[in-house]
């Protein structure tokens, strides 16, 4: 269970790539409370009733995984409109906000989340973290949660960078021709890059690039572009 100074001390197709290099692109400020929310379309999702919960109900466990993959996707869009200006693209904090991917998923954290979500944070006076619940509401804000809770360990993904930039050169480059097993690989690097909350599965960009292809085994340039995003981002 991930206690308070812990997190302190930390202080799919699920995005597009685009709407990733776009974000990416736009850079990331480090100011709390300079955020006016915005909505975020949950239409996707399935209802949770009116009344909060008080723990994650699009966990893959609990909906599977079509439905978690919209709360991802979902969550994707609405961190970035919402979040990732404080606390960093991808949820990789600059340092000046909490580095919310050590939030455990569990029940516990997902209390803690629910509460900086709804009311916000202010200290001495000073607006931290505007409250969100009024103008996303609930849905939004587990979505955004499950795509926290899914993002994969950066060391991880540093560990397979080569590999995964040689993949990439290959779809680039339109060698990679043999798809299928370009997908079994890319599955499989996924399958070793885990979560730091604990998710059992890791939003990684191997495993965006594998669905992608598996959608569409032409799609070499988008499964490319995830590979170049996602790794920018990591560095």
């Amino acid at each position: 269970m991930t206690s308070q100074p812990r997190l302190i001390a930390h202080l799919l197709p699920a995005l597009s790539a685009a709407a990733f290099a776009a974000a990416l692109s736009a850079g990331v400020a480090h100011a709390h409370g300079d955020v006016a929310p915005q909505p975020v379309d949950t239409a996707a999702l399935p209802d949770v009733g009116e009344e909060w919960l008080t723990e994650n109900p699009y966990r893959a466990e609990a909906v599977g995984e079509d439905i978690w993959r919209k709360a991802v996707d979902i969550g994707a869009s609405g961190y970035i409109q919402n979040c990732a200006r404080c606390h960093g693209l991808e949820v990789i904090s600059g340092g000046l906000a909490p580095d919310l991917r050590y939030l455990e998923a569990s029940e516990y954290d997902d209390e803690w989340y629910v509460e900086r979500f709804r009311v916000g944070y202010t200290q001495g006076g000073i607006t931290k973290m505007p409250a969100f619940d009024e103008v996303l509401g609930q849905k939004a804000g587990w979505a955004i949660r499950t795509y926290i809770e899914t993002r994969p360990d950066d060391l991880a993904v540093a560990e397979v960078s080569d590999e995964l930039k040689a993949m990439r050169d290959d779809l680039l480059d339109a060698e990679g021709d043999d798809e299928a097993a370009m997908v079994d690989r890319l599955m499989d690097i996924a399958s070793q890059i885990e979560t730091l909350s604990g998710a059992p599965i890791a939003d990684s960009i191997a495993l965006r690039a594998a669905l992608v292809l598996q959608e569409d085994p032409t799609a070499h340039k988008q499964a490319a572009e995830i590979l170049t995003v996602g790794l920018s981002a990591a560095q």
